[in-house]
Formats: C-alpha cells, structure tokens, sequence
C-alpha cells in the first residue's frame, strides 16, 4: 500500500502514513493539505506529535541522459523518479552560442587593416582555472541535486546512496569523473553518502527480483532507470556477507511494494540571447528568448487555459501580442489562448513533473526480501 508524507507541525518531515489514516486526520482536521515541487500529495499536522522516524534511503542511479532515484524504508517503497537530464540541449546550445560569437567577432574585425590596427583587445584576466565541469555535466548533477534537496521537505532520510563508475585512462581529465567527484562532495549536506559500483547494483536487483529493461532506455517506465535506484537504496537494509562459519549469502529484511512514479525534467526555456542566429531582411536581428512574456506570466507557469467548451492545464511555453502559448509535460503545444483565458496555477519551479500509473512488475505488487 502506498504511504502519503507527514510533516510535523513545525515543518519537520515525520515518516509516511497510510492513505486511510491521512483521509481521517484531515476529516477531523488534525492535517491540512500542503504542496512541494514533486507533485507528492503530503499532509501536515496541526497539533504536535513526536519526531520518532524509522530510517529512509534514497538511490541515486546516475546517468548521462536519465537518471532514477527510489526512496526506500525497510518496510515499504516511497517513491520513484525518472528523470530526463538536459545533456543533450545544453550541449547543442552552448556549440550554438560558440558559433555566433564567432560570427560576431568576425563581423566586428576589419580584416583589410593590418594586424597592429585591428579591433583587438587583451584579456582583461586569467579566466582559465582548473577541474572545470563541462555545462553539460553541471546541468546534469544540478537536477539530481534540485531534486534531492526537495526530498529533504518531504521524506526525512539522512543517507544517499550514489552509483559511481570508473572511466578508463587518465581520470583527471574525464568530464564525467570531475562531475562525479564534485557530486559526492556537494551531496554531503543531505547526511551519510555510500557509494556502490555498477556490478554491486546489479547482482542486488537481481537478488530482489527486479526486472530490468535493457532497451529503449528513455521508456518513461520504473523499469528503465527507477528500478536502480531502489536496488541501491536497499543497499542500506540488505548486504552479501557471513551467514555462517562456512556460508556465505544474503542478510538483512526489506520490502519493496507499489510507489509512485513520477518523470521530472527541465523546461526546455530559450533563455535570453543577444540576437537571433539568422538575421531578417535588411541584415537585422531581433532579440530571442527569455522567461518573461508580455502578460505577467513566467515561461515554464503552470496555468489552466480555456478555449471554447474544452478546458486545458499545462505549462507557459511563448507568447504573442495577445495569446498566450501553453505546452504539455513533453513540451508539445496545447494551443495558444487569449491572455484573458488563462488562469495561473502555480509559478515556475523549473522542473516540469508528470506522475504515470505503472502496474507493478513483481508478483502480487509485493516483493519480500528475509535473509
């Protein structure tokens, strides 16, 4: 059975209740319904009550396009994610940004000049430092870490456990191993940090029972990313070792049950450029992007559009002199509605969460692990 959140009357997360005891607490008004950026239904107390919590993990299986988390108790699975990251749009931007600087510079230097009179100018000072983290990598830690530091609001675990790989060769000069790095230091502030390798993962969701679909890595299923990352959050409940003088094999007890499933990512937003790449007519070039629009809302708003009989709830995605463009969670367009039709739901979070109704894969939607 799924567990709804708790926080304490003084906004501690307490642990997760059943669904039946929330509907009560709320009835007899001893709770009131409160919102987080995940989208996770949660409830607060509005009387005191003891801060006793059980411990909770949460797995981090990260990767260069997807990454899965699971939280984790010893008695019942909380919640899952797929996260889509923005590797491959900050890559493609950041060689679009190049690319007009270039032409820029090129457009501004007078090449029929000597050298000596160009519009050449020295550096102003040493912009080069060590250890950089390529933006690609950044951008994709920072929505692990978006994601984590929310969790914190809502579920009170106090130990991450983080998949680690091993590029070969010299690893100093390897993006994904400095990301990596800078990772597991920033990832200190949320308590105690296991690190297990991709080998350990694998033999501990096999030994769960946890089915793995190799394929069609960007199906938004548990099976892709999610089933990771519960696997190396029962790292924490669950390990290989003595048994007895002459055994070796698994000890430990953990139950794994049905949890909500939730696919988060960034709004795809153009942020603010200098111009557009190909100019109009008459060699000019219009600004582009940005977040605001011209009738007080923010790209990436969750709003409620009206158009006609049909009513439509997605986010922000452009505007126009008089409409407003509104988007759905795979950012494709809704439609486009008059300004006066749309309602504001909530501001920008900066991510974009679609909960999916997943059947469990695991018998009777209940998997018990004794050892």
């Amino acid at each position: 059975m799924q567990r709804v959140p708790v926080l304490s009357k003084q906004g501690l997360p307490l642990m997760p209740t059943k669904p039946s005891r929330a509907r009560r607490w709320l009835k007899e008004g001893k709770a009131r319904i409160v919102c987080n950026d995940l989208g996770i239904f949660q409830i607060q107390l509005t009387r005191f009550a003891e801060n006793k919590t059980q411990p909770i993990v949460v797995g981090v299986d990260p990767g260069k396009l997807y990454t899965g988390i699971g939280v984790q108790s010893a008695k019942f699975t909380l919640w899952l994610a797929h996260l889509q990251l923005p590797f491959k749009t900050v890559k493609d931007r950041m060689e679009q940004r190049a690319m007009m600087r270039r032409g820029r510079r090129g457009r501004r230097i007078n090449r029929k000049i000597s050298f000596n009179k160009r519009a050449h100018r020295e550096k102003r000072f040493n912009n080069r430092r060590g250890n950089k983290i390529a933006p690609s990598i950044r951008a994709n830690r920072d929505l692990e870490w978006r994601v984590l530091d929310e969790l914190t609001l809502i579920f009170p675990f106090e130990t991450v456990v983080y998949e680690v790989i091993k590029a070969s060769g010299n690893k100093g000069f390897s993006p994904v191993m400095v990301g990596q790095k800078w990772q597991l230091e920033r990832l200190d502030a949320f308590g105690e940090v296991k690190q297990v390798q991709g080998w350990e993962t694998s033999n501990i969701r096999q030994q769960l029972g946890l089915k793995k679909q190799k394929h069609s890595k960007g199906d938004e299923i548990p099976a892709t990313h999610a089933v990771d990352g519960i696997a190396l959050a029962c790292t924490a409940f669950i390990k290989y070792g003595i048994v007895s003088d002459d055994t070796m094999g698994w000890k430990g007890n953990v139950q794994i049950t049905p949890a909500p499933f939730t696919v988060i990512r960034r709004p795809p937003l153009s942020r603010r450029q200098l111009h557009l790449m190909v100019p109009r007519l008459g060699g000019k070039r219009r600004k582009y992007g940005g977040t605001v629009t011209r009738h007080g809302f923010r790209k990436g708003d969750y709003v409620e559009a009206t158009q006609g009989n049909k009513t439509y709830r997605g986010w922000v995605s452009g505007d126009t002199e008089t409409q407003v463009s509104v988007s759905d969670s795979d950012w494709k367009r809704l439609g486009q509605f008059s300004k006066s039709k749309v309602r504001l739901l909530k501001r920008s979070t900066g991510l974009i969460v679609k909960s999916i109704n997943i059947k469990p894969s695991y018998k009777d939607g209940v998997s018990t692990q004794e050892f």
